[in-house]
Order: structure tokens, then C-alpha cells, then sequence
């Protein structure tokens, strides 16, 4: 049986398993009478049941038979459940932090009780946030080359928030918005409960197709775009200043609404500008404070073209009503004083030591990733399996991603992202050197 005809019968069990065509306790053909129904050799069937017990899909009893099992997702095999077992070494989420960081929480919490009116952080505040702390937003991002008047900058409780904000506010169920075929996961659950559909636009090692894309347009009513172009999440790429403005003739010519997510753009040193500062009129742009500073501090922000502005207010007052007053005034004092932009250069550089790290230790396999971005993709190799290669990095106390939460096409390639962000460097060097071995036990 060929290679190809093998992979494509175990793909297509696997995913009638994780779909629930083939229900947990179902009982399956034999192995000869699976050999006779696909016109396989009895020993490829066995291969066939083989490889998806090894992938924890089925199980084989003796005297009874071959049962799917209950297929519910393990910690860390995707990262749609945030929860990792204890003493499992969490690769799959990055929530970046410095040591002294608790310190300086200690410090901004002294200095708020020693302010004035703290009695006004217990009520009501605007939807959008209060003007001086969207001022404080628009200023920061004024040292960044990026222009919006405060009125522009509405506060949301973090990045996701402001994403789920900007497509409740401006598109419809049943909306076509392109988006890359391996995006943010965040994203494509969003787009699912929003009732959109993603279409996929196909990747190059440099960024989206866009002679693809084009070419979608052309086919399809597409009415927005989500992208990623500075320190793409999961591959870690920065769109060329051409590239971006081919984007954004695509997106003029087509009349579509561009979505910027820049939650990892501030990684990235001194990349072009923004889509959001080549098409004001056209663009969302949405970004937080969850990687720079903490996760814990849900405070994020979304800068649009002033005609917006009521619809995504609406949609905060809908959903939040406003952010959590203590959070933002921590946040936008540290924008004020300097130690946001302090503690992203520091991360910076502490991104581009565990890049390095991960390069050195992985050296000799295939992966896909910014030297100083949180992230790195492993492409596996052709007779590799992704869930395999998690099955076996969890048993050895390692959580990382396949790339089915990111894939959005038809075609989920065979590969693992790694989030080198939320462990301690000494740890980090030891789960990557699991990773290597690993990977290496299935290649070779």
C-alpha cells in the first residue's frame, strides 16, 4: 500500500474519531475484516490500528476487540484548555515574565493606596475608559510612529477582548474574512462563535500569498482580513514594507475591513509600520498589554477610525461594560513613567536568549521561527505524526501544541509549536532537549 493511501486512511479514522462519527465505544472491524473492506494487506491493517492506539485514539482488548476511546483532549496537546498537570512543563502558552515584576506590582499598589480618590475606582467608569488613560495609550503609541488621537483608543480587558469587540461591532454571521492558514487560535475559536467564515489564505516562509489572496477577492465576497504582519503567532514572520502595501492596495481595491493584531509586535526591532498607519480609514488595531507586562493584568486597547468608535463602545458596554478601573490605572501609570517600554526591551532580549537556546539545542531539525519572538514552529518530517510526537512528549512531562488549533484549511500539516516563554531558561534548555530526542526517536 503506498505511503500516501496508509496516512490518508489513518487521517480519515482519526478524524471520524475526533469528530464523533465514530463515537467513543464503538466497536471496530477487525483487523482482517478492515484489511478487506479498504484492500489493504492484513499486516498495513494492523499498522493502520497500530499507529492510532499509539495516538491514544483506540484501544484493543483481548477476547473482546478494537474500541474507540474517549477522546477528549488531553493538557497539552492543544491549547485550547489552559490547565497542565502538575510537574508537566507548560510549552503551549506564553505568558512571559521578568523576576522583578512582583515586585514592582508590590510598588504600584503602594503608591495607588497613597493617592487621592481611590473611591472612584469602585464605580462605573466609561465604556471606552477614561479619556486620560486612553490619552495614556495614544501616547505610547505615539512613541512608536503609530498616530491616533486619545478619542480613537477605546480600553478593553485584553487583546482577546479587543478582538471579540472589533468583530461583534463590524462584521456579520456568515462574513467572509481571509485570514493565513496556520493564524492565532484565539482567533479562529472567535471567528466559530461568531458564525463567520474563515477563508484560508495560503503561507510562503515570508508571509500570506497575496497573489493568492487577490485571486480570493476576486472569487469570493470577502468583507474582512485578519493578520498577524509584525511577529506572525504561530510562525513567527514580519511582512516586508512591500508586502504590506500590496495588502493594502488588495484591501482598498476590495473594500475589505483590515484587523491588525499586534499583541507580539512589540518583539520585534524597529519593523515597518503598521497596516494601520498606511490605511487609517481601513483598519482595526488591536494589541495589549498581556505579553509586555502580564497576563494577569487584562488591560488592552483598540485604536479605529473615528466613525467607529460608537459601534466598538457598544459593543464594550455589552459585553464588559468597562474595564477593571484598579488594572488600567496600574497599567497606564507604567505607560507614563516608562516601565512598559522598559520591560519590553527587557523581554526582548530575554525572547532573543531563549530563541538562540532553542536553536542550539534543535540544531539540525527543521523549524520556522523569529530570533526574537516567544514562539517556534517544528515542521515534522514526512513519516512523522504531530500527535504522536505530543502522546510521547507528555508521557515525558512536556506540553506542546500540533498544529490543529492554528490550521484553519483542510490540511493540517504535521508539526508542533513551541511556546518558549513561560518557564524558567534551565527548564526550558532540558524540555527542549526532550523535544529533540523525541522527534529524533520517530525521524530516525
Amino acid at each position: 500500500m503506498a505511503r500516501a493511501r496508509y496516512k490518508q486512511l489513518v487521517d480519515r479514522l482519526a478524524a471520524d474519531i475526533r469528530t464523533g462519527v465514530l463515537a467513543p465505544g464503538t466497536r471496530l472491524p477487525t483487523h482482517r475484516q478492515l484489511a478487506t473492506k479498504e484492500g489493504i494487506a492484513l499486516v498495513t491493517a494492523s499498522r493502520v490500528y497500530a499507529e492510532l492506539e499509539s495516538m491514544g485514539l483506540i484501544s484493543g482488548e483481548i477476547g473482546r476487540g478494537t474500541f474507540v476511546r474517549e477522546t477528549a483532549i488531553p493538557p497539552g496537546h492543544g491549547i485550547d484548555q489552559q490547565a497542565t498537570a502538575a510537574g508537566v512543563v507548560d510549552l503551549n502558552f506564553n505568558y512571559p515574565a521578568l523576576p522583578e515584576q512582583t515586585e514592582l506590582l508590590r510598588i504600584a499598589l503602594r503608591q495607588l493606596a497613597a493617592t487621592g480618590d481611590l473611591e472612584v475606582l469602585l464605580r462605573y467608569q466609561p465604556h471606552a475608559g477614561r479619556l486620560h488613560e486612553r490619552a495614556a495609550i495614544a501616547r505610547y503609541l505615539g512613541g512608536k510612529g503609530i498616530s491616533f488621537e486619545a478619542e480613537q483608543v477605546l480600553i478593553v480587558s485584553g487583546a482577546q477582548h479587543g478582538l471579540a469587540a472589533s468583530v461583534m461591532s463590524l462584521l456579520r454571521p456568515g462574513d467572509v474574512v481571509a485570514a493565513d492558514a496556520l493564524t492565532y487560535s484565539g482567533f479562529k475559536v472567535l471567528a466559530e462563535a461568531q458564525r463567520l467564515e474563515l477563508a484560508a489564505i495560503p503561507i510562503t516562509d515570508q508571509g500570506p500569498d497575496l497573489d493568492a489572496l487577490g485571486k480570493l477577492c476576486r472569487r469570493r465576497r470577502v468583507r474582512a482580513i485578519y493578520t498577524m504582519p509584525t511577529l506572525h503567532n504561530p510562525i513567527g514572520w514580519v511582512m516586508s514594507m512591500s508586502q504590506r502595501e500590496r495588502l493594502v492596495a488588495i484591501a482598498r481595491r476590495n473594500e475589505l475591513l483590515i484587523i491588525e493584531d499586534a499583541a507580539y509586535a512589540f518583539l520585534a526591532d524597529n519593523p515597518p509600520p503598521p497596516l494601520t498607519a498606511l490605511a487609517p480609514e481601513l483598519t482595526v488595531y488591536v494589541s495589549g498589554f498581556s505579553k509586555s507586562v502580564a497576563t494577569g493584568l487584562r488591560v488592552g486597547f483598540v485604536a479605529v477610525p473615528v466613525q467607529w468608535v460608537p459601534l466598538v463602545e457598544r459593543t464594550i458596554r455589552v459585553t464588559t461594560w468597562n474595564t477593571p478601573t484598579l488594572m488600567t490605572s496600574i497599567v497606564c501609570g507604567w505607560l507614563d513613567d516608562g516601565t512598559v517600554t522598559r520591560l519590553e526591551s527587557e523581554k526582548r532580549r530575554d525572547a532573543a536568549t531563549r530563541q538562540s537556546m532553542a536553536r542550539d539545542v534543535l540544531n539540525g531539525l527543521q523549524y520556522v521561527g523569529h530570533p526574537s519572538s516567544y514562539f517556534l514552529w517544528l515542521p515534522l518530517p514526512d513519516e512523522v505524526r504531530a500527535d504522536q510526537v505530543v502522546a510521547a512528549l507528555l508521557r515525558a512531562n512536556v506540553a506542546v501544541s500540533t498544529a490543529e488549533p492554528f490550521a484553519i484549511s483542510d490540511h493540517v500539516p504535521h508539526a508542533i509549536r513551541l511556546a518558549l516563554g513561560s518557564v524558567p531558561q534551565e527548564v526550558l534548555r532540558m524540555a527542549l532537549h526532550k523535544v529533540r530526542q523525541v522527534v529524533g526517536d520517530y525521524a530516525y
